[in-house]
């Protein structure tokens, strides 16, 4: 009963799905290595890794609470365990709160700017839910709530968050909303029936070259910020991965079948792994 139960939970907090955990991880990353001139404190590497589970864990739960009236008339949400009734929506409050005290315990060594940081990230991570209740892009605000580990990294680095953190923010809001455009593809026909607010939705017939441009101006604003900080070659050659990766999505999405459109989705894992590697490499071989 009590495994049952844990692996419930498990769910809950997407943790058999870490493709989410990654999208959040590997802009944090990339901010820290950044801010720190490709040295940083392997202590904040080791917190922010941890944080980024625990707040996409916590934001999991607070989104599961929020959209179970809407989940169970949605083919590939109906069963969530909120939505099934498998776990009731206090338990799943409780859950996320539990996790963002957590989360915020980890911050507590850093400075004042990091602190005063995490407290917008999870008023952020809270409010993202009921944005698609009325926001006809909502996932311009989860690029916002999936990239403040990048603003956050560079204050507990630097204790300022100077424009070059801005910049990739920005850049993090338009890769969110192309790979999640992908992701709310594959439940288009049902989020029009339920009333629910969606990019794919907004875009409508334009929705794939939304998502081309989204890349294109993400990878625009990456591959400025790090020539500004003066990176080379490898930083260059991730950059043209990620290029060739977005060409590869379009194939998957030309289309809109609902498979391919998931998978492209979930190939944004790659995307962002090969855009830190190549900033990664390129301090590494100084």
């Amino acid at each position: 009963m009590l495994k049952e139960r844990l692996f419930l939970y498990f769910r809950l907090v997407r943790l058999d799905k870490p493709v989410g955990i990654m999208l959040l991880l590997w802009p944090t990353l990339t901010a820290l290595w950044l801010a720190s001139d490709g040295h940083p404190d392997w202590r904040l590497v080791v917190i922010y890794s941890l944080g980024t589970v625990l707040m996409r864990s916590a934001g999991c739960a607070v989104n599961d609470y929020a959209d179970q009236d809407f989940d169970k008339h949605v083919k590939r949400t109906a069963d969530r365990p909120v939505t099934s009734g498998k776990i009731s929506g206090k338990e799943a409050l409780v859950v996320a709160g539990l996790l963002a005290i957590i989360s915020f315990c980890l911050v507590i060594p850093l400075n004042t700017l990091t602190k005063q940081m995490s407290v917008a990230a999870l008023i952020i991570a809270g409010t993202y839910p009921y944005f698609k209740r009325f926001f006809a892009i909502p996932q311009a605000y989860l690029g916002i709530a999936f990239g403040f580990g990048i603003p956050m990294a560079f204050a507990s680095v630097q204790n300022q968050i100077p424009v070059a953190a801005w910049a990739l923010l920005v850049a993090n809001i338009f890769w969110a909303v192309a790979y999640d455009t992908e992701y709310a593809m594959v439940d288009r026909d049902d989020d029009l029936k339920i009333g629910i607010q969606t990019s794919a939705i907004t875009f409508g017939r334009f929705d794939v070259l939304a998502v081309m441009l989204c890349y294109a101006f993400s990878f625009a604003l990456i591959t400025l910020t790090g020539l500004q900080y003066g990176l080379g070659i490898f930083f260059l050659t991730g950059m043209a991965v990620a290029a060739l990766f977005a060409v590869y999505h379009y194939t998957l999405i030309r289309h809109r079948e609902r498979m391919a459109c998931f998978a492209a989705f979930r190939h944004n894992n790659w995307l962002g792994a090969v855009i830190f590697a190549g900033i990664f490499i390129d301090y590494a071989i100084r």
